[in-house]
Parts: structure tokens; C-alpha cells; sequence
């Protein structure tokens, strides 16, 4: 006879399961369509070698399906694995799934975005396609790294024991610690995307401009990849810090929102400062002389972006060692 606690963590794990793919769907899918569609600008551009513009399209596309394969996995583990009983399990694997598959929306639409600007690159300039696949794959693997984190904090909600915990507050940490990673990862995500895709145009428009060009890129990707690490941070913090047992909601509540904070919080930077970085990177390719003042105020133009992800990462701790 199966009791009702086993039903709530079988339940709860499908739950997740279908949250998490989801979800995880949408990125991939939409990055993938969208790389496809400047493919065919530029095979109409340049017909006689669409079979490599077709070629490096399906690299593009396969680097952007990997946020839906970690979604993928995680959701195949959540449906097949057996999880520990008890209400702060059922509750850590739907966090899983929401983690993992919010996660994945952002990485896996940046990642179209420089495979379908390296495809037009092709058609502009046939004779490096070498370099511009070079610097799509670099450029979406750095896209790839929020969702990274989102699968990380998704293994770690499956597989540490919660169950000694008391129920109250500490089932609103650990969903909060899965929103936290999960949501601040969407806007890291697509600002790196953005980052890459200028690279792409930029290497086009001016070859000899490939070096300078994608360091720019990787810096204006490391700032735009910080909102994320900071969803990640609160949700350390959420997993890992034991709440005394309370009878009330506020504490609860307090928690819950802290990771929701942060992780709304993180998004709008993350966007932004990819938007300060693609018009960094395509002006460096059509003046790299200027290269050292662009990255100069695409820096200072990010971080006071950056500085709303930090007053969300603030208020975020307040809400978990304060209230």
C-alpha cells in the first residue's frame, strides 16, 4: 500500500519533471529557429555555398539544443530515480525542475544569436568561415555557462538530504534557492548571446579585427555572465543555511522572496549589460584603433547596470539574515 508521502514525492518529481522540460524547450527551440532563419538570408545571399552555411548552422543549432539536453536530463532523472520521503523532498524536486528549466531559456536563445550572425558573416565574407565558426562556438559556450549553473544547483536541490530540516521555513528556502539560480540565468543568458552575435558581425565586416574582437566579446561576456553568479551565490546560501523551526509565515515568506528577488532581479542586468557589449564588440571590428576606449565604456556602461543586480543580491540578503 502506497502511503500518502510516497504519492507526494512521486507527484512532486513528475511535477518537475514536465516544469523542467518544459520550460527548457523554449531556449533551445527559439535560438535554433532563429539561427535557421539567417541561415536562409544568407544562402539566398550566396547560394553556391550554402552547403557550409548549412554546415555551420547545424554547429550553431548544436550548441543550442545543449540547454535543452541538460534539461533533458534533468528531467529524465526526476522522472526515474527514486528520492528520499517527506514534504522537503517533494518540494526540492519541483525546485529542481523550475531551476533547470527557467535556466535554460536564456542560454539557449544567446546561443542562436551568434550562430545566425556567423551564418550571415559567411555570405558577406566567404573567405573566413573558419574564423567565424571559430568564434561562434567560443561565443556560445560562454552562453552555455548560466545554464551550467542552473543544472548544478538543480543536481544539488535532487540530491542533498533536506529531510532533517524542519518543514517551515526551510521548504521557502530551498524553492527559493531554485528560482534564484533559475530566472537570474535568463538574462545572463541572452546578454551573452547578444555579446557573441556583434562578435560574429564584427569579424565579418573586418577579418584582420578577429583577435581584438573576441576578447572584447569575452570581456563584455564575463561582466554579463555576473548576474547569474549572483542568483547562484543566494542560492548557496538558501541551500546550505539551516532556518530554526518557526511557526509563522513570515520567515518563510521572507525567504521565498529573497530568491525570487534575486532572481528577477538578475535578469534586467544581464540583458543589459549584453546590450552595452554588442555594440562594443561591433564597433571595435569597424575601428579597432579605438578598441581600449570602447572597452573602456562598455565596462563603465555595464557595471552601473550591474549595479541593479546588486542591490537585488542586497535586499536578498537582508531578506534571508535580517527579516
Amino acid at each position: 500500500m502506497i502511503n500518502g508521502i510516497e504519492l507526494l514525492v512521486d507527484g512532486a518529481s513528475y511535477l518537475g519533471a514536465g516544469l523542467c522540460i518544459g520550460f527548457g524547450a523554449i531556449g533551445a527551440a527559439v535560438g535554433e529557429g532563429y539561427a535557421a532563419g539567417r541561415a536562409n538570408q544568407a544562402a539566398s545571399r550566396l547560394p553556391e555555398r550554402s552547403g557550409e552555411i548549412i554546415k555551420n548552422m547545424l554547429i550553431g543549432q548544436a550548441v543550442a539544443e545543449s540547454a535543452g539536453i541538460f534539461a533533458l536530463v534533468i528531467a529524465m532523472l526526476l522522472m526515474f530515480m527514486s528520492f528520499p520521503e517527506g514534504a522537503m523532498s517533494a518540494v526540492s524536486l519541483i525546485a529542481a525542475g523550475l531551476c533547470m528549466g527557467l535556466g535554460a531559456i536564456g542560454s539557449g536563445i544567446g546561443s542562436g544569436f551568434p550562430a545566425g550572425a556567423a551564418c550571415e558573416g559567411m555570405a558577406r565574407q566567404p573567405s573566413v568561415m573558419g574564423q567565424l565558426t571559430t568564434n561562434m562556438l567560443i561565443g556560445s559556450a560562454v552562453c552555455q555557462t548560466p545554464a551550467i549553473f542552473a543544472m548544478v544547483v538543480s543536481f544539488m536541490l535532487m540530491f542533498i538530504q533536506f529531510g532533517d530540516r524542519a518543514v517551515n521555513p526551510n521548504v521557502a528556502a530551498i524553492m527559493g534557492a531554485g528560482l534564484s539560480t533559475g530566472l537570474a540565468a535568463i538574462g545572463s543568458g541572452l546578454g551573452g548571446g547578444m555579446a557573441a552575435g556583434g562578435s560574429c558581425q564584427a569579424i565579418a565586416r573586418q577579418p584582420l579585427a578577429f583577435s581584438r574582437v573576441t576578447t572584447t566579446m569575452l570581456v563584455g561576456q564575463a561582466v554579463s555572465q555576473t548576474p547569474a553568479i549572483f542568483g547562484l551565490l543566494i542560492s548557496f546560501v538558501l541551500m546550505f543555511k539551516i532556518f530554526p523551526p518557526s511557526a509563522g509565515i513570515i520567515t518563510a515568506t521572507a525567504l521565498l522572496s529573497a530568491g525570487l528577488c534575486m532572481g528577477l532581479g538578475g535578469i534586467g542586468p544581464g540583458l543589459g549589460n549584453g546590450l552595452a557589449a554588442v555594440d562594443a564588440v561591433i564597433w571595435v571590428g569597424r575601428n579597432e584603433e579605438a578598441a581600449g576606449s570602447l572597452t573602456r565604456t562598455m565596462l563603465v556602461g555595464q557595471a552601473v547596470s550591474q549595479s541593479t543586480a546588486i542591490y537585488a543580491m542586497v535586499v536578498s540578503l537582508v531578506l534571508i539574515f535580517v527579516i
